[in-house]
Parts: structure tokens; C-alpha cells; sequence
């Protein structure tokens, strides 16, 4: 158990420190108008969430410790964005449109609500 956790750990101080160059870097070459670091490190964790879950789930199905460790340490330190279009997909591919559009409106609706009463509640303290 230790060493699950060390390696997950270890994958998510790495996707950290990929998140934060890469976002850095692309910002930079982009300018500050608009957030492209964000944009790209979420789609680019997007494509890499889908592609390590289909390469693990069709070559080596009983990863399940290596798929947390990449997918939960590092993609979840890169990311949650990636996470949360996979779980929006899971639930349109099982064609639960309505669980999935409130999935996603509860995601950034809500999102967007938290973020506005934590703004007010940061600036009473």
C-alpha cells in the first residue's frame, strides 16, 4: 500500500510540474488576452486520458494499479478536466443523456456559482 501511494505521489508531482511548464510555456508564446496554457493543457490531457485508458483497458486489462497511478496521480495533478470529459462521455456512450447534460451543467454552472460565493466569502474575511 505504501508504494501505491508513493507512486502516486510521485505521478502527481510530476503532472504538476508538466502542467505548470507547459501551461507556462504556452502562455507565454501567446500572450496574456486569453487563457491558451489552460486550454491546451486541458485538451491536450483530454487526448491522453483517452489514450492511456484505451491502451490499458485493450492490451493490458488487469492494470488497474497502473491506470490509478497514471490516470489518478499524474492525469489528476495535469488535469481534472480530462477526468471530468470521461465521465461526461461514460455517461453519453451509455446514452444517459440526461444524467450526462446535468452532469455537465452541474459541473460548470455549480462551478461557476462556488466560484462567485467563495469570491464573496474571501473578500468578508
Amino acid at each position: 500500500m505504501f508504494q501505491k501511494l508513493l507512486l502516486l505521489a510521485v505521478a502527481g508531482s510530476l503532472g504538476t510540474l508538466a502542467r505548470y511548464e507547459l501551461g507556462g510555456f504556452v502562455q507565454n508564446q501567446c500572450g496574456k488576452v486569453f487563457a491558451w496554457g489552460t486550454v491546451t493543457v486541458n485538451l491536450l490531457g483530454c487526448l491522453a486520458f483517452g489514450a492511456v485508458w484505451s491502451a490499458l483497458e485493450e492490451r493490458w486489462p488487469d492494470s488497474g494499479e497502473t491506470r490509478a497511478i497514471i490516470l489518478i496521480g499524474f492525469m489528476g495533478a495535469f488535469t481534472t478536466f480530462s477526468t471530468f470529459i470521461f465521465e461526461t462521455n461514460q455517461l453519453l456512450r451509455d446514452s444517459q443523456w440526461m444524467s450526462a447534460l446535468g452532469y455537465f451543467a452541474l459541473h460548470n454552472v455549480g462551478g461557476l456559482a462556488a466560484l462567485a460565493i467563495g469570491l464573496v466569502v474571501g473578500r468578508l474575511l
